[in-house]
């Protein structure tokens, strides 16, 4: 987070203008500028679902750009949503001549990568995963969000989803979208119950006794990373040098026991523990092979229309490892939506990405997508929905998805898939600890 002069020397005169007749959308309003409280009783809709609060920041905002273009990426599941949401922003913004507001399908995951090789023909406005940050902000492709808007959103938005892209000036680097970029434990209840649902042992007798299989993609570091964040190794940002991974201190001999005890269930329920692509969850619910599996929210809609009455959520469960249960660590985020610096339309795309992160559009993407949102009103709103729950206790038994070398994923991966093979020896003790320290070195690059 060191990197913020130069990004705001390339966004400076940006945020001032905006600063400069936004005020009416920015401190002074917060209860109007997001959306607001009163949203349910004096927003318009344009007929396709999409609403938007006629409170919203005043259209002088826009200064002199006219014939606005502008290219939104959007997850794949979320681009029609997004369709909506932009038409009503045109709609509302009626006085300001938009050529074209293209939304394109883009994957999260490698939207960093797609800004920082090309910015020029990126999109001018795009959602990124927290841990993506330090990239965009290195490469300069990251305007920050424009002055007038950051009192407004820190106040509407959850404190961690606000800090994690915070200057040390207090400036953003971008707009908070969701809380909830994390997994948890998915199943039907009618195999595994609630008590069942505790304990991974437990999961796991209860899947096999109904010949059913329990997912949890053991070869893909988002998820193999509870491996050894359950043992103890559990990463801290970055050493001085900014690129090294840095680990809390832990002991080497209790995280050996943890993968070796993970290993043991692997092998133990051999064809009921499987290895799958998350997405195969809500399938195997359709075709009953599957009672439970590790999922996220961006698979509950799926989850839940596959299950209906069964569906039932709960934090991760714990694993026994040498006579105690452990809480199982998982991993957690958070998801932003971001301003190309090369964008031709600054004041334009800063309007777009506060509109697309302000309540109405959160509880929008809630309620027809399953996204946890990061407005606290929109939490609020949902504070009795079992997968956002379930989400908010896995939360504070997670590592913050912040500053993550890019050799941990692969690393983390291959340190999941050699403990799910069959030829691995669970009760090798030796052999764990080898595979342990060179996965560190790995990520470290050490080696």
């Amino acid at each position: 987070m060191k990197k913020i002069l130069a990004i705001l020397l390339a966004g400076m005169m940006t945020a001032t203008a905006l600063a400069g007749c936004g005020e009416s959308g920015g401190s002074g309003t917060e209860s109007k500028a997001d959306g607001g409280s009163q949203a349910d009783n004096t927003s318009k809709s344009d007929g396709g679902g999409a609403t938007i609060d006629p409170s919203f920041p005043d259209e002088s905002l826009f200064g002199d750009e006219t014939n606005i273009t502008l290219k939104v990426w959007a997850p794949d599941k979320a681009v029609n949503l997004t369709k909506e949401q932009v038409k009503a922003f045109q709609d509302h913004y009626s006085n300001t001549t938009f050529a074209s507001i293209e939304v394109v399908a883009q994957g999260e995951s490698d939207a960093a990568t797609m800004i920082v090789n090309d910015p020029e023909k990126a999109a001018d406005v795009f959602g990124f995963p927290s841990d993506q940050l330090e990239k965009l902000v290195d490469a300069d492709v990251l305007s920050p969000v424009t002055k007038g808007f950051v009192d407004t959103v820190k106040a509407n938005n959850a404190e961690k989803t606000v800090t994690a892209v915070e200057a040390e000036d207090g400036s953003l680097y971008a707009y908070p979208e969701t809380n909830d970029n994390g997994y948890y434990l998915v199943f039907d209840n009618t195999v595994v119950t609630a008590d069942d649902a505790k304990t991974l042992e437990g999961v796991l007798e209860a899947c096999k006794k109904a010949g059913k299989q329990f997912i949890l993609d053991s070869g893909n570091g988002f998820y193999s990373c509870v491996f050894a964040f359950t043992g103890g190794a559990v990463i801290d940002g970055f050493e001085a040098d900014g690129e090294t991974q840095k680990f809390v201190e832990y002991d080497e001999t209790e995280v050996v026991k943890t993968l070796m005890a993970f290993a043991k269930l692997m092998k133990d329920y051999k064809g009921t523990y499987t290895s799958q692509d998350p997405a195969n969850i809500s399938t195997g619910f359709k075709n009953g092979t599957v009672a439970a599996g590790v999922d996220g929210s961006w698979n509950s809609t799926a989850d839940k229309e596959a299950l209906g009455d069964k569906f039932g959520a709960a934090k991760l469960p714990t694993i026994n490892v040498g006579g105690t249960d452990k809480q199982i660590i998982s991993m957690f985020g958070y998801k932003y939506i971001g301003v190309n610096s090369h964008t031709k339309y600054q004041r334009a795309a800063q309007i777009l990405a506060y509109y697309l992160t302000g309540l109405q559009c959160q509880q929008d993407r809630a309620e027809k997508l399953g996204w946890g949102p990061s407005n606290k009103a929109a939490q609020e709103a949902l504070a009795d929905d079992p997968i956002l729950t379930a989400i908010s206790e896995q939360a504070e038994n997670a590592v913050p998805q912040v500053k993550i070398a890019g050799t941990f994923w692969s690393s983390m991966g291959t340190l999941g898939s050699e403990l799910y093979k069959d030829a691995w020896n669970p009760d090798d003790e030796a052999a764990t600890k080898t595979l342990f320290e060179k996965t560190i070195a790995n990520i470290r690059d050490e080696g």
